[in-house]
């Protein structure tokens, strides 16, 4: 395709054209002192104009749209002077930083010279890739040039910070000779370096201390406290990260939720703090953690369905956006939304290629539709695929496996993991799945490999003595006797253990009586065994069972005694008012009886009044004789008499009304509940 023919310019203006080349220089020049840069890139047009393809022009006028923040304005006219013998690469380079094209930006950058504007350029976007390892390999380039500037300081510690290498720190810093109350944004680097090392207090007072500092250098700046905020929001959530690292779990959610609601942090600041929020709380409130990370993120066109908003995609880490999504994914799978959950797995395998947690989570995903035997097949290819990332993997099929019964390939992926194959942990779990599917001389086999591992390894936590201890148990029980009495011999010539004597004993005596009686003699007697006849014991019918207290006694050392003998006898607690010098009466033996079945209990005699004798009509008689002397007694009786009788039938009847009925008090307990 034939390039484009460019447009002639236009006739310069009559004021320009009348204007020397040296007062333009000389405006263009005022204007980029002045950090007028709109202006500057105005004046450059004019010089263009009197004199096109001036190097000098091109330059400023490209300079000073960046410095304006016109990023694609530049962009557009290094496009343009394309064709100049001017190489502008290095512009073009950083105009590609700007727009988050990074690594067409790193391209870009090859075959420039090494200078400190190029290895500081390619460092920040190593950097942004996340390539920490090259990025420090520049930093110690740019150290060659001596540049003594607190910027570039500041980005080599933090580099070795997200490089993961938090203990080179200290010695870093001490050969730059700077101090963490250099900037508020040291003091931040050098605290996140407290964290790695797990120096929580002293990564909280220096969080503080750079909060402090910050708040001093910005107001001092002109900031306004929105701007403040904004700028220290970071050091706020990396100290709700501290209180939750250091178990202040309500803080720290406290501390989120403010960040949250007041909203005056930056967008990836704001999104670490929700992400942490939502690991923090688990599975607590799916819901609302899950309509707390949508928020961040939003659908795309194209291949990508999804992408976080606010241009999280390129102001986060890759691990940043890796956990973000990892996280809804978890939450999906809690809310039991299986085909969203698979739509989003499908693309992180996509987004981090190289990274193990996309596969695991696909596990995760198939397991919980009942897909058991797919999820096992995906681990164990990705695990062939990359040996050197198979740990984590390898360990996950083995659980996989071994809860859904299938030991076999449990035990393959456990013994496959060459870091862990010989540990205890490893070898007792490979052994009882072994054991589980009948495999003894499989287990035996690795029994076996791992007391040969052990004896050939030069470490100090030697565990050679607890396996061959596990192995001649395993052995014993199986009905390998030789071999485990090989075993406990071993024990007893290398370690003297009691334990493995008493093994011996015991399985040497199956096998070769001469042998167990020679080790039982080594055995140290039982104090409570020398009255004991053996040979009597053997003539009787056995031991019988005998209550109550025991028949023998065993012999008690004289410490013993004289230790029973200065026990301090506390003296009896009497209860209140007691005088045990007069106690008085002794109390009734029979109290704790029911009054019915007490010695002293008689029972009420029968009221034979009532009953009737004689003739009907003399029982009206009597009744009507009884009640005209009753009427009798109460007109000829005293005042005071009568008032007593009705004041004790009052107070009788008074007690009665106040007392509750049962009804009354079960709904008033009903109530109170």
């Amino acid at each position: 395709m034939a390039p484009k023919a460019k447009p002639k310019p236009s006739a310069p203006p009559t004021s320009a054209a009348s204007i020397p080349l040296e007062d333009l220089f000389s405006t263009l020049n005022r204007h980029i002192q002045s950090f007028q840069y709109d202006l500057a890139a105005k004046v450059a047009d004019q010089i263009l104009a009197v004199s096109p393809g001036d190097e000098d022009a091109v330059r400023c006028k490209v300079v000073a749209l960046i410095k304006s923040d016109a990023i694609d304005r530049a962009m557009a006219a290094i496009n343009a002077f394309k064709g100049l013998p001017i190489d502008l690469k290095f512009y073009k380079a950083y105009c590609l930083y700007r727009q988050n094209k990074l690594q067409e930006a790193l391209d870009t950058l090859d075959g420039q010279e090494r200078n400190t504007m190029v290895l500081l350029l390619e460092s920040h976007i190593l950097y942004r890739l996340g390539r920490m390892d090259a990025c420090l390999e520049n930093y110690e380039k740019l150290q060659k040039f001596k540049i003594d500037s607190i910027d570039v300081k500041t980005n080599i510690i933090a580099a070795l910070v997200s490089a993961g290498r938090a203990s080179e720190v200290q010695g870093m810093m001490d050969a730059l000779k700077v101090k963490p109350s250099s900037s508020f944004d040291m003091a931040y680097n050098v605290a996140c370096s407290l964290i790695q090392n797990k120096k929580y207090l002293d990564a909280e007072q220096l969080l503080l201390s750079a909060r402090r500092i910050g708040q001093e250098a910005l107001m001092e700046d002109d900031f306004a406290d929105d701007e403040v905020e904004a700028e220290l929001a970071p050091i706020d959530v990396q100290q709700a990260y501290v209180q939750q690292l250091m178990g202040h779990t309500q803080e720290a959610i406290e501390s989120y939720d403010s960040i949250i609601i007041r909203n005056l942090a930056d967008a990836s600041s704001l999104a670490v703090a929700t992400n942490n929020i939502v690991a923090l709380k688990g599975t607590k409130d799916v819901a609302d953690s899950l309509r707390k990370l949508d928020r961040l993120i939003e659908k795309a066109g194209g291949t990508q369905h999804v992408q976080l908003a606010n241009g999280l995609d390129y102001k986060l880490f890759p691990r940043q956006k890796e956990a973000l999504y990892s996280n809804r994914l978890l939450l999906l799978l809690q809310a039991n939304r299986l085909d969203q959950a698979q739509e989003l797995v499908s693309l992180l395998q996509d987004m981090f290629p190289e990274s193990i947690t996309p596969v695991l989570l696909q596990a995760a995903v198939l397991v919980k539709g009942k897909k058991v035997s797919k999820a096992e097949e995906i681990l164990g290819q990705f695990a062939d695929r990359f040996p050197d990332k198979s740990k984590p993997v390898l360990l996950a099929r083995a659980q996989i496996a071994a809860a859904a019964g299938h030991s076999q390939i449990s035990a393959d992926s456990l013994a496959k993991i060459v870091d862990i194959q010989h540990m205890p942990a490893t070898i007792a779990t490979i052994v009882s799945l072994r054991e589980r599917l009948g495999d003894i001389n499989g287990a035996t086999a690795v029994l076996d490999s791992a007391i040969q591992w052990w004896k050939n390894a030069m470490t100090e936590d030697n565990k050679l003595g607890i396996i061959t201890q596990e192995a001649a148990t395993f052995k014993l029980n199986h009905g390998l006797e030789n071999e485990a009495s090989q075993l406990y011999e071993e024990l007893v010539k290398s370690h003297g253990s009691v334990e493995a004597l008493v093994g011996l004993v015991a399985t040497a005596a199956r096998s070769d009586l001469d042998k167990a009686e020679s080790y039982a003699k080594k055995l140290r007697a039982l104090s409570g065994l020398k009255g004991i006849n053996v040979e009597n014991l053997e003539k009787t019918s056995g031991a019988k069972h005998v209550e109550g207290a025991h028949v023998g006694k065993a012999e008690v050392s004289k410490e013993v005694k004289k230790a029973r003998a200065k026990k301090r006898k506390r003296k009896p607690r009497y209860p209140k008012g007691f005088d045990p010098a007069n106690p008085g009466p002794p109390p009734d033996p029979e109290r704790w009886l029911p009054k019915r079945e007490r010695s002293t209990y008689r029972p009420r005699r029968k009221d034979k009044r009532s009953q009737v004798r004689g003739s009907q009509g003399a029982v009206v008689k009597e009744k009507h004789e009884a009640s005209s002397s009753a009427n009798m007694n109460v007109a000829n009786s005293k005042p005071g008499q009568s008032a007593s009788n009705v004041s004790k039938g009052g107070s009788q009847n008074a007690a009665n009304s106040d007392r509750p009925k049962a009804s009354t008090s079960k709904s008033r307990k009903k109530s109170r509940s």
